[in-house]
C-alpha cells in the first residue's frame, strides 16, 4: 500500500495555541499512523480547468516548543489525496464559501472532505440549530429592530449575537429596560443590513456553556464546560472564560440523539454542539475545539477516535 495522504487547510500553523490546538492533535494522530501530512492555507487553494489544485507544504508535526517543520512548497491535486481536512477558522466569508467550491471537486473525484463540502455552505453554525427546535430556547433571527424589541419585550433578558462570529465575538446580552438597548442593536444588526440570533439569556451559562464533540453524530462522553470569568456573560475561553470538564448529562446525550442522524446524513464527521443547561444553542461545524482540553482531564485520544472512524469508512480508499 503507498503511504496515505492527508492535506488540511488551516490556518497559519505558526500562530496556533499548541497546547489547546485540536487541529494539530488531529495532525499528531495522524502523523503516528503513518500519515504524509499536506498543509496549506485557503488562498493556496486554486483550480486550473475545472480540477482543482493547492500549493502545499509537506508539514512534520511535534509536541514540544516547536511544534512543525516545513519543507519546500509544491503543487498537488486535491483529488490525489485521501482526506482533507477543512479546519479554517470563521469568518464566514465569501473566500471561504469559494473554498468550499474548489473542494467540492475533489469530493467529487473521491477525496474524502471533513466536513463535507456542501454541507459547511449549508448548516450556519447557529441557524442550523433551526432544525432541532426541540432542542433549543427561544430565538428569533431578524435584521428588524423592532422584532428585536418585540422579542425582549416577551422574554424580559436576551443574547444578541450576529450569525457570522466566534470565540465571543459580538455576544450581547440585552434586559429590558437598558439604556444601551438601540446602540446595541443598531450595532450587531450593522443598522438593519445583517440578519442576527436574538436568544432568551439562560441563568445556566453560570454553570458553563458546555462544549460537546461528537464523531459521526456518535458524542465524546465528556463535555467542556466553559465558565464565564466574573462579570461576564460569555463562556468562551477566547472570552477568558476558564473550563472544567465533565461527563455527559442524560439531557446532553438526548441532545445528541436528536441530531446525531442528521449529522451522519449531511456528512459531518466531527462536530461540536455548544449546550447552556439544557439547551442546545449552537452547531459548530467549521472547526470545532476543545479536544486537547478534554484529552488531558480525562487521559482519552479523542483524534484516535476520529481517526479510527476515517481509516474505516467504507466511502474512502487509501490510495
Amino acid at each position: 500500500m503507498s503511504n496515505k495522504k492527508l492535506g488540511i487547510v488551516m490556518d497559519d500553523i505558526k500562530l496556533i495555541k499548541p497546547y489547546k490546538d485540536s487541529s494539530l492533535a488531529m495532525l499528531l494522530e495522524a502523523q503516528s499512523r503513518g500519515w504524509e501530512i499536506y498543509y496549506m492555507q485557503i488562498d493556496d487553494l486554486f483550480q486550473h480547468d475545472s480540477i482543482s489544485f493547492a500549493h502545499y507544504h509537506p508539514l512534520t508535526v511535534s509536541d514540544d516548543n516547536i511544534w512543525y517543520q516545513l519543507k519546500d512548497r509544491s503543487t498537488v491535486q486535491l483529488d490525489q489525496l485521501d482526506i482533507i481536512l477543512m479546519r479554517k477558522d470563521p469568518p464566514f466569508n465569501l473566500e471561504y464559501i469559494y473554498a468550499t467550491y474548489l473542494l467540492e471537486q475533489a469530493e467529487d473525484n473521491g477525496c474524502l472532505i471533513v466536513n463535507k463540502a456542501s454541507s459547511l455552505r449549508d448548516c450556519n453554525e447557529k441557524l442550523y440549530t433551526r432544525e432541532f427546535p426541540q432542542c433549543c430556547p427561544p430565538n428569533l433571527i431578524t435584521r428588524k429592530a423592532e422584532l428585536i424589541h418585540d422579542f425582549m419585550k416577551q422574554h424580559k433578558d436576551i443574547i444578541l449575537k450576529p450569525l457570522d462570529g466566534m470565540g465571543g465575538e459580538s455576544i450581547f446580552r440585552i434586559k429590558l429596560g437598558d439604556p444601551n438597548t438601540n446602540v446595541i442593536i443598531e450595532s450587531v444588526t450593522r443598522n438593519g443590513n445583517r440578519q442576527t440570533m436574538a436568544q432568551r439569556f439562560l441563568p445556566e451559562i453560570s454553570d458553563g456553556d458546555k462544549r460537546i464533540l461528537l464523531i459521526n453524530g456518535e458524542p465524546i462522553d465528556y463535555a467542556l464546560a466553559r465558565i464565564p470569568k466574573p462579570g461576564e456573560n460569555r463562556g468562551n475561553i477566547a472570552a477568558g472564560g476558564s473550563t472544567r470538564g465533565q461527563p455527559l448529562s442524560a439531557r446532553d446525550r438526548w441532545i445528541c440523539q436528536q441530531i446525531g442522524p442528521d449529522l451522519r446524513a449531511r456528512g459531518l464527521i466531527f462536530v461540536g454542539i455548544d449546550v447552556i443547561g439544557d439547551y442546545l444553542t449552537e452547531i459548530n461545524v467549521t472547526s470545532p475545539t476543545c479536544i486537547r482540553e478534554l484529552d488531558a482531564q480525562f487521559d482519552i485520544n479523542i483524534s484516535a477516535t476520529l481517526f479510527d472512524h476515517l481509516e474505516n469508512r467504507p466511502d474512502i480508499a487509501i490510495n
